[in-house]
């Protein structure tokens, strides 16, 4: 019912003037209307030709004032590099470690920091008229799982598993997005749906695993995704699952959107073309742009334009259909704010200045995070940390050593700390450090020599060379990168063997007093290192602060407590056929055969903990129900450190085939030396239900299930069994 005139002008004259007093030129723009009439409004507006605008990148309509809300690729930080054919300048922007080295700290809260300042500077970058781009819809996360160590891509993702996978997911989407309860900060869209994790051949290959595999662990991290962290886009993959391409597939309406709630889904670069070249299940373009429609995809990055008029002139698209595609995107558009006063949206004044990615706020962020994320993989009669005092040579070599490795979906950061600048600066003037790149002319080898301790630092190129934007073949594949145990988009790895180990073992043999830092996207099958090098430590690329933390860690500023986020084989004979996608083959750890080098959640410290009295919070587990698990942790170690503890499940009497562990809640928790705390994992009863296939949906026995306690997936400490009724 409207308002009477009269009381109107009362308000007014009160001194409170409602939004509903207020002057809009359409509809659409007053925030007091229901979502879905202002969409209707829009729509009604827009021209058929601006209604196909919008089924691109760009969401805007001009000629009504409706703001685009863009993109732009953001898995681990803002990506702004530049582009001279469309007159964009770079704009840097603060760059996290890859996923897996996010991952590897095994801290929820860290990640969803991390995606805070990126989701604060995506919003700054589009607000401030001096950048003016639009890129409220980062790309990220990447909920993809790492299933083999030799997929190109693996460097996109948070690690192996489904459920620690879809935690960091939903901890990304929950800081990139905000806290605000109305309005998101910036717009998060998950890559890639579904199992894609190969790189040769993907725009034509399948991948082939059963119903309980897609909702037990392909499917997860998005689902967690879309119904945790509340995110409402996603990209659609390259490949099919079991013969039907995603682009297309039935089940982008019948669970992603009917079930989940998702409103945009984007098609891959290319992908559509893909249907006809490589997939070849359409004869032209606009078969396959309009089979895309009709599964749902509303965000093409491929030619579709063109195709969609003829499809709408000759009746194979309706305008309707279009309308109900664009409706989902708009919904976005109104969680953005873009349609709404600035002074209901929380985050109109992030604009102007300070630039975010040059404050101590953003940077101490950045700092916490690749102190966080390393990983001691070795530390032989504690040998580190090194001692100051007692050096007067450091030697710093290695390929790696002079150098921060960008990777195809990493922006252009403010600064970039290499190793030998970290170990520099906190080494101080007291302590010569010497350099060498590689042993041509024996240089690694006589500044090792020379010195009381020798670094070596090594690992992969994740663009495998400076050239990988001229890379690309017609088939969205990249071109073999140099070394086989290297990897990219477009490319798998052909070994895990590190060929840069050589040099370490020339370094070695020059000095035993030898760390090996590896600076790497993959797992590598370093055994001689394992088995001869006194100490190893392990970072992912492209984090600005690599050096500084590398170094602290080396030093002993900071105790290392990064944990692995995949299993690292010890041979490439331990894992099943790359396109084998059917896990309880041997893939993770949870279904792994034989020894692995390293085990899915291991890594070290420079102190000990020990771990006392679990217990839950009832004796049993109720099926609608939920229980908590609590365990003591000591810092028994003289320094302070951080734990990270594992909480894993077994089936003991399960009526179907179930991994041999399950991870079900961690925790990182710091302690100081000597101290005690007790930590509490959350379990729901509905974490351990299988799929029904017979029924076609989730199931949860009544059975006992062991609870375990662990430091990795192969160390468990403490276990307590629980019955499930």
């Amino acid at each position: 019912m409207r308002r009477p005139l009269s009381v109107v002008f009362l308000l007014v004259a009160s001194g409170f003037v409602p939004v509903f007093a207020q002057q809009f030129q359409y509809p659409f723009q007053n925030p007091d209307l229901p979502a879905e009439k202002r969409i209707d409004n829009m729509l009604s507006l827009m021209t058929i030709d601006e209604k196909i605008e919008c089924l691109g990148v760009q969401t805007g309509v001009p000629r009504l004032g409706i703001p685009s809300y863009g993109g732009s690729e953001g898995i681990h930080g803002v990506v702004q590099r530049g582009n001279a054919n469309r007159h964009l300048t770079r704009i840097t922007t603060t760059q996290f470690p890859q996923p897996p080295g996010m991952g590897e700290t095994w801290d929820p809260a860290m990640v969803r920091q991390a995606a805070a300042v990126e989701g604060y500077e995506a919003r700054f970058i589009t607000q401030t008229k001096k950048y003016d781009r639009q890129i409220l819809m980062p790309w990220g996360p990447q909920a993809d799982l790492a299933r083999d160590p030799r997929w190109g891509r693996s460097e996109e993702v948070y690690g192996e598993d489904p459920f620690f996978n879809g935690t960091m997911v939903v901890s990304f989407i929950k800081g990139l997005q905000g806290d605000d309860p109305k309005y998101w900060q910036a717009a998060a869209l998950l890559k890639h749906f579904l199992a894609n994790s190969n790189e040769n051949g993907r725009t034509g290959s399948t991948s082939n695993f059963d119903e309980r595999l897609f909702w037990e662990y392909y499917s997860v991290p998005f689902r967690m995704g879309f119904l945790e962290g509340g995110a409402k886009a996603v990209m659609a993959s390259y490949n099919a699952w079991n013969g039907t391409p995603m682009a297309i597939n039935p089940i982008l309406r019948s669970i992603v959107i009917d079930e989940w709630g998702v409103d945009v889904i984007s098609s891959d670069g290319g992908a559509v073309t893909d249907l006809v070249t490589q997939h070849k299940r359409f004869a032209t373009q606009q078969e396959a742009v309009v089979a895309c429609l009709k599964a749902g995809i509303n965000q093409f990055l491929d030619k579709y334009k063109d195709e969609t008029k003829a499809a709408l002139k000759d009746g194979s698209v309706t305008e309707a259909e279009i309308d109900a595609l664009l409706r989902r995107k708009f919904r976005v558009t109104l969680r953005l704010g873009l349609l709404d006063p600035p002074d209901m949206v929380p985050y109109s004044s992030i604009k102007d200045s300070p630039e975010p990615w040059n404050t101590d706020k953003d940077r101490d962020v950045s700092k916490k995070m690749a102190l966080e994320s390393v990983v001691l993989l070795k530390n032989a009669h504690e040998f580190l940390p090194l001692q100051k005092e007692s050096l007067k040579s450091i030697a710093v070599i290695g390929p790696l050593a002079d150098v921060v490795h960008w990777d195809w979906y990493g922006g252009i950061p403010p600064y970039a700390v290499t190793p030998l600048e970290g170990i520099k600066a906190e080494a101080g003037p007291e302590i010569t450090v010497s350099y060498a790149a590689d042993n041509s002319s024996d240089a690694a080898v006589k500044v090792a020599r020379a010195a009381d301790v020798a670094v070596v630092v090594v690992g992969n190129d994740p663009t495998c060379g400076p050239n990988m934007a001229h890379a690309w073949q017609p088939d969205a594949s990249t071109t073999p990168c140099a070394a086989p145990s290297d990897g990219r988009e477009g490319r798998d790895r052909e070994s895990i063997t590190l060929e840069q180990e050589e040099l370490v073992k020339q370094v070695y043999a020059a000095n035993p007093k030898t760390v090996m830092i590896l600076v790497s996207s993959f797992p590598y099958a370093i055994n001689w290192s394992q088995a001869n090098v006194p100490a190893i430590l392990h970072m992912a690329h492209a984090s600005q602060d690599e050096g500084t933390a590398l170094a602290k860690v080396l030093f002993g500023g900071y105790n290392p407590g990064g944990h692995l986020v995949t299993t690292w084989p010890a041979s490439l004979d331990q894992e099943p056929p790359m396109m084998n996608y059917n896990i309880r083959d041997g893939r993770t750890y949870m279904y792994f055969k034989g020894e692995p080098l390293y085990p899915f959640g291991y890594g070290l410290s420079y102190t000990t903990f020990r771990y006392t009295n679990i217990a839950t919070s009832a004796p049993r587990l109720e099926k609608d129900g939920s229980i908590t698990v609590s365990v003591d942790v000591t810092n028994t170690g003289s320094r302070a450190g951080d734990a990270v503890v594992q909480l894993y499940v077994k089936h003991l009497k399960s009526k179907v085939t179930r991994p041999r562990e399950e991870l079900e809640g961690f925790e990182r928790v710091s302690l100081a030396a000597g101290e005690t705390k007790t930590v509490e994992i959350p379990l729901k009863a509905a974490q351990l239900a299988y799929w029904d296939e017979e029924n076609h949906h989730f199931k949860i026995e009544a059975e006992p299930v062991r609870l375990m306690i662990g430091e990795s997936s192969a160390d468990i400490k403490l276990g307590k069994t629980v019955p499930v009724s």
